[in-house]
């Protein structure tokens, strides 16, 4: 099977976006020294509206029709995403697969004034772009007022800095890929909050009738990393999982297990279900639709349901 000497990448035109971009291409460079690496850059829908959350402008997709639609006419050849930001169910004419290491799935603290999210007085202002972390914030601190968050990273850590926050959350992947991890003031147990679905990772999408761009991919396939994030999106997929459902899930491997949990929650946080499994890291999907029936069983349908998650 041949493998393309002209590879075009597109990418949205956020600093953390084009850095994933480059490190891709960089590393299909070291692959393939002689080929022809381009980037694309592109703004996305998701990148245009600010001033309203993503669950209520349609969610994760927003960031990659764009590129979705550069690739079907032939302007790119394959896109980087962020795989938190990559919808459950890929449109049929594409394939995706999943590159590592995995960066620190886990959320960040960041504050100028609090060590931490314990040391934060009744009252203060946090920050997220996320319903997943809100939900788990008012479950947990019930004290704190959590306050919506857009724009890239360096308009969100502006907004704190200019004091319109105590604290935000972000990811700590993107803090430290792009040479931040300095403002990680603490890094959040997933007891107090569970990460996004695929956080951390980097997905490969391509046209799933284009053998020679897979061909040229998959060398950069990371077992360990698809295992863990196929199970997590098993999850997620299962429970209609979409910017406008607050759940998580994390995944890791031990000696041949993968452990999994997850939770699924009301926004306000006054209901959360969670729960974890364990098996074979073969079973990945098994294990991530195992999870999701077992918060359905406990009544996570009633949640989804209050969402228009499920039908």
């Amino acid at each position: 099977m041949s493998v393309r000497s002209h590879l075009i990448i597109a990418t949205r035109e956020s600093r953390l976006a084009l850095w994933q971009a480059h490190h891709l291409r960089d590393r299909l460079s070291g692959l393939y020294p002689d080929a022809r690496l381009e980037i694309l850059g592109m703004t996305t829908t998701g990148d245009q509206i600010l001033d309203r959350t993503l669950a209520a402008v349609g969610g994760k997709g927003l960031f990659v029709k764009e590129l979705e639609v550069a690739m079907m006419e032939g302007r790119a050849h394959l896109a980087v995403h962020s795989l938190k930001d990559v919808p459950m169910q890929l449109p049929p004419e594409f394939d995706m697969i999943v590159t590592g290491p995995r960066e620190d799935p886990r959320d960040a603290f960041v504050s100028n004034d609090f060590a931490d999210v314990h040391a934060l007085p009744a009252g203060a202002v946090v920050g997220t772009s996320s319903l997943r972390r809100e939900s788990q914030l008012r479950a947990r601190f019930p004290h704190l007022a959590v306050r919506a968050l857009r724009g890239n990273l360096d308009t969100r850590l502006r907004k704190l800095d200019q004091g319109e926050y105590q604290a935000i959350i972000l990811a700590a992947a993107g803090l430290t890929r792009l040479g931040l991890a300095q403002r990680i003031r603490a890094v959040l147990d997933p007891a107090d909050s569970l990460p996004a679905v695929g956080q951390g990772a980097l997905g490969i999408e391509f046209r799933v009738d284009d053998d020679a761009t897979r061909s040229a991919l998959l060398p950069l396939q990371d077992a360990d990393t698809s295992d863990r994030v196929s199970a997590e999106r098993a999850f997620s997929r299962r429970l209609a999982g979409s910017c406008d459902v607050p759940l998580g899930a994390h995944a890791v491997l031990s000696d041949g297990q993968l452990r999994l949990e997850g939770f699924v929650a009301s926004v306000d946080g006054t209901r959360l279900l969670r729960d974890a499994v364990e098996g074979r890291r073969s079973d990945a999907d098994a294990l991530g639709s195992a999870l999701a029936e077992r918060l359905l069983e406990q009544g996570a349908a009633d949640i989804l349901g209050a969402r228009g998650a499920l039908p």
